[in-house]
């Protein structure tokens, strides 16, 4: 019985001591403030007062990039968003190196996004939403390097213009779209041309041809009842009864 009260006294400290870092994470060890190792997952102990231990998230972080009021090159005031794709791959650089990497995350997102979108124009930005996001992740991957990050992917989100701009590029989309047509229309009309033009010469070049083409549109024409016809006799039927008056 002597040996019960001690035997948990030490259980006790030893659950007091014992810390659980999970399959997702790792533990930064500090020994009397000094950096003494990174555990991997696992029961782990940890003496109170002389250690302590930062437990660091090692999965895919999605940050939010809250909405950044920028000017393209071309002096467009738009509001864009986004959202940045990252992950701890050195745990004790992202202690020790880094006071919060989240917030440093954010802000240099932020930073950067904005410095990218002045080097552009408008029509660029709307147009090439991809290449400019993989130019801003290229920047902040290098930034944070340091900070034991690997970032992922970088997707702009969406990209607001002020009101009176939405109004001139609908204004430009629907004049771009009203020239389509004319062009199209006018290229039709060529080719139209172009096989009128063809089958007259074919007419022309085949003896009573004209004449044919000539019953053929009066039966199609003959066919509802409702239409009045005025038919105009050829001037070679009538010349054939001259001929045959001369005769």
């Amino acid at each position: 019985m002597d040996y019960i009260f001690p035997i948990i006294v030490v259980v006790v400290l030893l659950l007091a001591c014992l810390r659980q870092i999970n399959e997702y994470e790792r533990g930064v060890m500090f020994t009397i403030g000094k950096y003494s190792g990174t555990k991997n997952p696992g029961w782990r102990l940890v003496v109170p007062v002389f250690q302590q231990m930062r437990k660091i998230d090692m999965r895919v972080k999605a940050v939010d990039v809250p909405d950044q009021k920028a000017i393209t090159r071309d002096n467009i005031s738009v509001t864009v968003n986004a959202v940045i794709y990252y992950q701890i791959e050195n745990a004790e650089k992202a202690i020790l190196t880094v006071e919060n990497f989240y917030y440093a995350m954010s802000q240099l997102a932020q930073t950067t996004m904005r410095n990218i979108i002045g080097e552009v124009e408008l029509d660029e930005l709307l147009a090439q939403r991809e290449k400019i996001s993989d130019r801003i992740r290229e920047i902040v991957a290098e930034a944070s390097a340091a900070w034991g990050t690997k970032v992922n992917n970088v997707e702009l989100k969406d990209v607001s213009l002020p009101e009176d701009m939405e109004r001139v590029i609908a204004k430009q989309a629907e004049a771009e779209r009203e020239k389509r047509a004319v062009i199209i229309k006018a290229e039709g009309e060529v080719v139209a041309a172009e096989n009128m033009s063809k089958a007259a010469a074919i007419l022309a070049g085949s003896s009573g041809a004209l004449h044919l083409r000539t019953l053929q549109t009066i039966n199609d024409i003959s066919s509802d009842q409702s239409n009045t016809i005025v038919f105009a006799i050829p001037l070679e039927v009538l010349r054939a009864f001259e001929k045959f008056n001369k005769s």
